[in-house]
């Protein structure tokens, strides 16, 4: 078997990206939300500490370990998640408002998990519930514009 370029073809199948209709923008969005999974996965996955105490101000006095695991098992699944994000948005744009409506109902619950079911009793908020409320609106914007005929596919089936 050939696993250079085209030996992709195995684990990559033909694009579908001619059939879709939405806006690109919205794919372009979701090829940047899929990098935005990868960064903190990496982070994760990596820094010593996962970016426990250094990026979420977690206190790590009662069993750091267990907690860096975490933070790894995480960083993991956020890098899994953001590259094929990422292959959606560049390759099987058919996808795109499905890979958008998932990210939405993902990020409802991490808002609904981190600021009404378990509220850090603290009160400190990792920058991750921040980024998740703030993220709701703009998922939103781009799911609709992806399931939004766009002007060029219009033009181009009136022609």
């Amino acid at each position: 078997m050939n696993w250079g370029v085209l030996g992709m073809r195995t684990f990559l199948p033909p694009s579908t990206n001619d059939p879709y209709q939405g806006s690109r923008y919205a794919a372009w969005f979701l090829a940047f939300y899929g990098v935005a999974w990868i960064v903190p996965g990496m982070i994760h996955s990596f820094l010593p500490d996962g970016g426990a105490g250094t990026i979420a101000g977690l206190d790590l006095s009662d069993n750091p370990t267990m907690i860096f695991g975490m933070f790894a098992w995480a960083g993991a699944t956020q890098i899994a998640h953001g590259i094929v994000t990422l292959v959606v948005a560049l390759r099987y744009r058919s996808l795109v408002p499905l890979f958008l409506l998932v990210s939405l109902l993902e990020r409802i619950l991490l808002s609904w998990s981190g600021w009404v079911m378990h509220v850090p009793v603290s009160g400190h908020h990792p920058p991750e519930h921040y980024a998740s409320l703030v993220s709701l609106p703009v998922i939103l914007l781009f799911l609709w514009l992806a399931l939004r005929r766009s002007s060029l596919h219009q033009s181009e089936l009136l022609t």
